[in-house]
Parts: C-alpha cells; structure tokens; sequence
C-alpha cells in the first residue's frame, strides 16, 4: 500500500468534516494535518480492524474534540443578541471566534457521500452545529452525515450504543430548532438563479438601492463578522446598505466564486492608488423570493482561500464595466 496516496485520497473529505466540527477552514485544515502526523505516527499499531478511511475520521474526530476543549464555538453575530437599528450602523468590530466559510474550489467532501452532504455544509447549518456541545456535533455528523453504525461511533467516543441514540435525538431537536430543514430552501431553477446573481452583482456595484430592494426578501437578514451587529428585514438592509454603499459608479467590484454550496461574490473596493483592494466575501442564500440572507464577511485575509489576490490593478472593471467580466458565472480573475 502506497500510504501516502491512500491518506491523500481522504483528504477533501476529512476537511469537509473537521469543518463541520470547528466551523472554520483555517482550524480544520490545522486538524488535517494533525489527523496525519497522528496517523502516520500509528499506523504500525493499525490493525486493519476497519479500513483506512474508517480510521483516519476517527483519529480526525478525536482530534476536534480535543480542540474544542480548549476552544470557545465559532459565532454568528445573530447568535449574540437581538439586530440593530439605525443607531448601530457604526459598530466596531468584536475580537472573538467567528464562523469562517468554506471555499467550494476546495475538495470539501468525499464524493461517495451524497445523502446530508450538501445540508451539512450550508453556512446555516455550520453555524447552528456550533450552538451543540463539542460530542453532540461529533454523534450527529458521524451519524447523520457520514452514516457510521451506531455502534462504531460508541466505540469512538468510549460510551455505550443506547447514548450514542439519546444524544442524536436531542442533538435533531436541537437543530431543528436553529437551523431551516433543506426542503425548505427552495431555490430558483438554474436560469433564473443566473439572472438574479447578474443583478444582484450589477446593482450592488452601482449602489443601485432600487434594484437591491427588488432583490431581497422581505425577510432578508444580513450580517457582518467581525462586526457583531446584524440587520433583519428588507428596510433596515436597506438603512445599512445606504448609509454603507457609496453612489459613485466604478468603485466596487464583485467577483463570483462560492463557499458552503452557496453563491457567494468577493467584493473589492477602489482604493486611493486607483486599485481595487479585497474588502469582503459576501455568501447569499436564494429562495425563488430572491436573496433571503447576506453573510458578509469582512476579512481580506480569507481571499486566498478562495484562490482571489487581495488586489487587483486600477484597469480592471467588474460587472458594471464589462472588462475582464470578473463578476461572471464561474469567472475569476
């Protein structure tokens, strides 16, 4: 066995489910890399009582949970306290731990999985995992995701069968209360998801409040890590969205890329050289409504994940201008 080539085959799917455990790229590509220092380290002592793959989400596993003993869980700022008004447009940042998003250009899941895969990795989904205790999440993603035995995943966590099945359920409940069940995102076919995406891109360049308006649900929310308010409603988005989004044209570019199975845009913003400097990761969830909710994450540093440079020169345009095409399906630059 060439083990090398055996680790790397589980590689995407092992980040995948150290995500869904820590809530942050950075962290589980961290847990990875332990996953295989430990396993190599043991390997000689694996028996091949079960297979590698078997093993490695074990070694993985115990991995987060000892993280998350010395961690606190990965926020939201809806999950901190009541929205904001229009007296909360200026509020600094918060310094905690807050949820990352995942890159969809990385391999994040085992192709084999195909039942809860998708659900598991929405940005809603993630950020209500976090709301579970450090073993609840591991017995309910070993479960419900990875669809181990009951059995095995005692095993795992040194406990018994009968409260592997307690902790699932209340785990379900649990989520069920704080996060939307997939049949409920009904999003639009694929032309006219495209449509949407295009005007939403366009108008959010030229600040075309009229246009967003018509795009967002009444309902949308929007927030803003690691800025800890958050706007619920169409009319207050809008207060924000004004009083944020300066009325020049030419001054902001979104770029689409995606995290989380989501469409998501990076959006850059012109500096006073004359470059466009990365600003934020905007990931959108769409209904047939239009655009339900905007997590925004204000963090330049998480650009090269996505594969984007934190700037780019002053000729490139995005959407509104039509050079390079950079706010196009699938299109980076």
């Amino acid at each position: 066995m060439n083990l090398e080539n055996e680790f790397a085959r589980f590689r995407g799917g092992l980040v995948g489910h150290c995500y869904r455990m820590l809530g942050s790229l950075h962290d589980a590509e961290d847990a990875v890399q332990e996953t295989y220092l430990r396993a190599w380290r043991g390997f000689a002592e694996f028996q091949h009582r079960s297979s590698v793959k078997t093993w490695l989400y074990r070694i993985a596993t115990r991995t987060c949970l000892n993280a998350l003993q010395h961690s606190s869980r990965r926020m939201v700022p809806s999950a901190l306290g009541a929205p904001g008004t229009n007296a909360d447009l200026e509020a600094p940042a918060l310094e905690t731990s807050w949820l990352e998003p995942l890159p969809d250009r990385l391999p994040s899941a085992d192709p084999a999985l195909v039942v809860g895969v998708r659900q598991s990795l929405r940005l809603a989904m993630v950020a209500a995992l976090q709301h579970l205790s450090p073993r609840q999440r591991a017995v309910l993603i070993l479960r419900d995701v990875l669809a181990w035995p009951a059995s095995e995943v005692a095993d795992l966590l040194d406990t018994t069968t009968a409260a592997v099945n307690s902790s699932l359920q209340r785990a379900r409940a649990d989520l069920a209360e704080l996060a939307p069940a997939e049949d409920h995102f009904s999003e639009p076919h694929e032309h006219v998801r495209r449509a949407l995406l295009d005007q939403y891109a366009r108008a959010f360049e030229q600040a075309d409040l009229a246009a967003l308006e018509r795009l967002l649900t009444q309902d949308t929310r929007w927030e803003m890590p690691p800025i800890p308010t958050w706007f619920d409603g169409r009319d207050n988005v809008l207060c924000l969205l004004r009083a944020k989004l300066l009325p020049e044209q030419g001054v902001r570019i979104m770029v689409e890329t995606s995290a989380n199975g989501q469409p998501a845009f990076a959006w850059y913003v012109r500096g006073r050289d004359g470059a466009f400097h990365a600003h934020s990761i905007q990931v959108l969830t769409l209904t047939t409504a239009g655009v339900s909710a905007v997590l925004d994450f204000h963090r330049p540093d998480l650009f090269a994940s996505f594969g984007l440079p934190i700037a780019r020169s002053a000729r490139w345009e995005g959407a509104a201008g039509h050079v390079d095409q950079p706010g196009r399906a699938g299109a980076h630059p």
